[in-house]
């Protein structure tokens, strides 16, 4: 197999094969991300052909992100028992199979099913949990580094395709740039299928920074795995710590894809910036947006995570809440990009360690399933709750003010974590 020789080859350098496997999954998210914030560019058209209300689309936007996030602990589940590869491609398909369908839909149903089912459900499976999971199984040294990597990844595709998409849509129509994406996932699915490997042990090799291969984990039935996110669920809600992270997530949630992601080139178009150059911003947040959460990778190897968590959700909210300042000129919103871009998912790798360090390595990806399920019921309140009040209110304000009270909440929720785990780590 291609993963076989390039080890061995790779090996003869030094060069250990999980960041060809890191590589194989920084492609794959990238781009499912890109799918995944495509719609964000499409309201106003879909709008404008078929007369839908900004609540009507956004409760497609909404379905979809309920199940992306509550299928996150269950993808964990299937990765375990079907694999890395079986369970990539067929969310590549599923996500490809949505918007192929799509693109001849003609009623509000068609969107919902589409968009919020079938899409929902290919994203779910390659969601967070996919980034943990490599993370976890693949390294022992450099963990925070490589969640970072990965994290700023699902972030940055979902930002940086968006003016690529904005141009590709107003030129040649929306159809023509769901096609496009389209073709981009059926061509990662092709990369995914060569490179990527379960674990370390399927090649012969031990986790990055150990020196003994694992034993090779005996493969329990479809049953057992299918109970386990259930089960996992079951024994961290005892837990403290998990609900402080879930609410911090639902937060983060709310105030990043669900409402940025979504609503923030419609917010744009209100105040007379046309669609490209406000997707040019959401590019813009996608850049520094890769700084930060590689940096915030880095950072978390090295400081106390929960106080990094504290100035993220911190710093978040007190952008989105200065965010009216700007004027909504293209300088001013760069200016706001850049702030908020640096934070928008250096959350993910503090949360993924506090959560490895609470219900350790074995379980992580399961918790850190259904703290990212948190995460996406957040994300899918803003989206609806975001496109009721423009529809209600004709303003997107008053979604972006509660957003950015509600990341200062988050802040001061960290410092209860911080007593939680030092009372749990007494009792243990």
């Amino acid at each position: 197999m291609v993963s076989g020789t390039l080890a061995a080859a790779l090996a003869r350098r030094n060069v250990h094969y999980g960041w060809v496997v890191v590589a194989a999954t920084f492609l794959v998210m990238l781009v499912a991300a890109a799918a995944m914030g495509a719609p964000g560019v499409l309201i106003v058209p879909l709008q404008e052909e078929f007369g839908w209300s900004t609540s009507q689309i956004s409760m497609a936007l909404a379905l979809r992100l309920v199940l992306f996030g509550l299928l996150g602990p269950f993808a964990a589940a299937l990765i375990n028992h079907f694999g890395l590869r079986p369970v990539v491609v067929t969310a590549m398909g599923l996500i490809a199979a949505g918007y192929l369908g799509s693109r001849m839909m003609t009623e509000l149903w068609q969107l919902l099913l589409f968009w919020g089912v079938v899409v929902g459900i290919g994203t779910g499976m390659v969601a967070m949990v996919l980034a943990a999971t490599v993370a976890t199984r693949w390294f022992s040294h450099r963990r925070g580094l490589v969640l970072g990597l990965l994290s700023a990844s699902s972030a940055t595709g979902q930002l940086v395709f968006l003016p690529l998409m904005a141009q590709l849509t107003t030129r040649y129509g929306w159809r023509t740039a769901l096609l496009f994406v389209c073709l981009l996932l059926l061509a990662t699915s092709f990369v995914a299928l060569l490179l990527m490997r379960d674990r370390p042990a399927d090649l012969g090799l031990p986790a990055y920074g150990e020196d003994a291969v694992a034993p090779k984990v005996p493969s329990a039935n479809f049953l057992t795995h299918l109970r386990s996110p259930l089960v996992a669920l079951h024994d961290a809600s005892g837990d403290a710590t998990f609900w402080v992270l879930a609410l911090s997530f639902f937060i983060c949630g709310a105030s990043t894809n669900g409402l940025i992601q979504t609503h923030f080139i419609s917010l744009c178009a209100d105040f007379g910036l046309p669609a490209v150059g406000a997707a040019s911003v959401l590019a813009l947040m996608g850049i520094f947006d890769f700084i930060g959460t590689v940096g915030s990778g880095w950072l978390s190897d090295r400081y106390d995570n929960r106080w990094l968590l504290f100035w993220y959700y911190g710093l978040r909210g007190l952008s989105l809440l200065l965010l009216p300042n700007t004027g909504f000129s293209f300088y001013g919103l760069s200016v706001f990009a850049v702030f908020y871009g640096l934070d928008w998912i250096a959350t993910v790798p503090p949360t993924v360690k506090l959560v490895a360090e609470r219900f350790g390595k074995e379980r992580a990806g399961l918790v850190f399933g259904w703290i990212f399920a948190a995460h996406q019921l957040g994300a899918a309140s803003a989206a609806y709750g975001a496109g009721l009040s423009r529809t209600l209110l004709a303003s997107y304000l008053p979604a972006f003010f509660i957003a950015g009270a509600l990341c200062l909440v988050a802040a001061l929720s960290m410092l209860l974590l911080r007593r939680h785990t030092a009372r749990a780590a007494v009792v243990g």
